[in-house]
């Protein structure tokens, strides 16, 4: 009979022993998913960062564009004289358009083109 006692205490025991490596194991196994839910949701906080950056990349490519619109406006309705393109066209070389363009970048003023084309 008390070979019994003790066979039984010894399974106890080793069912005990058991239930501990199970509980380590259940464990193991919640670390394991909390790891798993911190990287899914630092993902989820890269992925709303990228979206947030994308958005303001875009808004500021509209900002620009509009801006050099606006420009592209001002320059042409500035007043210049072909034959102030024609001067600085042959003298530096350059195309009409290009002479033109820098002409009115400077408002029309031909001394003050010329300046600014020999710095």
């Amino acid at each position: 009979a008390s070979e019994e006692a003790e066979l039984r205490l010894a399974m106890a025991e080793g069912e005990e022993a058991r239930g501990d490596d199970s509980n380590k194991e259940a464990q193991q196994a919640a670390q394991a998913l909390e790891r798993v839910t911190d990287h899914v949701e630092e993902l989820e906080l890269d992925e709303n960062k990228v979206h947030k950056a994308i958005a303001a990349l875009a808004q500021a490519e509209k900002a620009t564009r509009e801006a050099q619109r606006q420009r592209e406006k001002e320059l042409a309705a500035v007043k210049i004289n072909a034959e102030d393109v024609g001067v600085i066209a042959s003298e530096f070389c350059l195309d009409k358009k290009v002479a033109e363009r820098k002409l009115r970048e400077m408002n029309g003023d031909l001394e003050a083109t010329l300046k600014a084309l020999l710095e």
